[in-house]
């Protein structure tokens, strides 16, 4: 008989599970031993991570609560209720602020935060009858510092920190927890994205641009997407129970200064 796993019977929901943060979070819990549905626009990207890990594919925008609620009726229906939620889909456009329109703003938090606090409503109160859940909130170190030509997605992540502190303390005394990991630039497509960005924008060639970004870690380097799923599996986990409304940055020490 093959020894238990730390999350052996968990039901985990990813959003933004097909690629970066969210494919590593998904192949982290499934290794753990949990059972995940990862939840996103791009099928093909959301197949490729399910077929590696046996789980479900969700295939919905965030922003979307009418195609979110169809999608999390099948998944209820085939696999019980939620017991782990990491809301990681996220947008990072980035513009000055004469520059960011309505529709970058609104499309910020819709995805951002809004997605968050209508999940967390939804599949709360399950884990609140069970006794045992954990949220995670994939924020970043925008949320709890600033970044110039970034307001919205600045704002939007102040909000997520803020909402998971909020919850934390609502369910203190549930045995549901609420944290957020908050990573400083992670080498994904949209750190490649951001990359191109500033070449683009300074005339710096891609290698600059991406140096110009490992700057800013203490480390002189980018996280990865793996060092991220690392504390979100540490935070599923039982032993993690006291760890309540945190902010954890993964970014080498970048906020400290």
């Amino acid at each position: 008989m093959a020894p238990a796993r730390a999350l052996d019977d968990r039901v985990a929901l990813v959003t933004g599970g097909g690629k970066g943060i969210g494919a590593a979070i998904a192949l982290r819990l499934a290794t753990d031993g949990a059972r995940v549905a990862v939840l996103g626009r791009d099928r093909a990207s959301l197949e490729g991570i399910a077929r590696e890990i046996d789980g479900m594919v969700l295939v919905a925008d965030v922003a979307d609560p009418v195609a979110v609620d169809r999608e999390l009726l099948r998944m209820r229906e085939a696999m019980g209720d939620v017991s782990i939620l990491v809301c990681n889909a996220g947008v990072a456009d980035s513009a000055p602020l004469m520059g960011t329109t309505d529709e970058m703003w609104e499309r910020a938090m819709a995805v951002n935060a809004t997605s968050a606090f209508r999940l967390a409503r939804t599949i709360v109160p399950g884990m609140v009858k069970t006794g045992w859940g954990r949220v995670i909130n994939v924020a970043s170190n925008a949320g709890l510092t600033g970044y110039a030509y970034t307001s919205a997605y600045c704002a939007s992540k102040h909000a997520m920190v803020g909402l998971t502190r909020a919850l934390a303390i609502e369910l203190a005394r549930t045995g549901v927890t609420v944290n957020a990991v908050c990573p400083g630039f992670v080498d994904t497509d949209m750190a490649a994205t951001a990359i191109a960005r500033i070449a683009s924008k300074t005339r710096r060639t891609p290698e600059q641009a991406r140096s110009a970004l490992e700057e800013l870690n203490p480390q002189k380097r980018l996280v990865t997407a793996g060092e991220v799923a690392h504390v979100v599996g540490m935070l599923c986990s039982d032993e993690a129970r006291g760890i309540n409304g945190q902010a954890i940055t993964i970014d080498g020490g970048q906020v400290m200064r």
